[in-house]
């Protein structure tokens, strides 16, 4: 029985996964760094929490704006080359 219920989990969180990355494609790199860290947070507080569904919510608002101060720092790191392309890191 455990195996079976282990078998489900381990599919929905491939399809889980699958969709996600999928669905991120066509979105910017601070719309990115900022949906992973709503989403990494919003698992911790749970985590940490026990499931409750203030700890979850707590954690999703601070992992956005974790994910928003990510974004800002790496920008600042960006520059263009001759041909206008942008190169990351300095």
């Amino acid at each position: 029985m455990q195996f079976r219920v282990m078998k489900r989990i381990a599919v929905f969180s491939a399809l889980t996964l699958s969709l996600t990355t999928v669905g991120c494609a066509n979105m910017s790199d601070t719309d990115r760094r900022v949906g992973t860290g709503i989403g990494i947070g919003a698992v911790t507080g749970a985590l940490v929490t026990g499931g409750d569904i203030g700890g979850a919510a707590v954690g999703a608002a601070l992992g956005g704006v974790g994910g928003w101060l990510y974004d800002r720092e790496k920008k600042r790191r960006y520059y263009y080359d001759s041909r206008g392309r942008r190169v990351y890191e300095r």
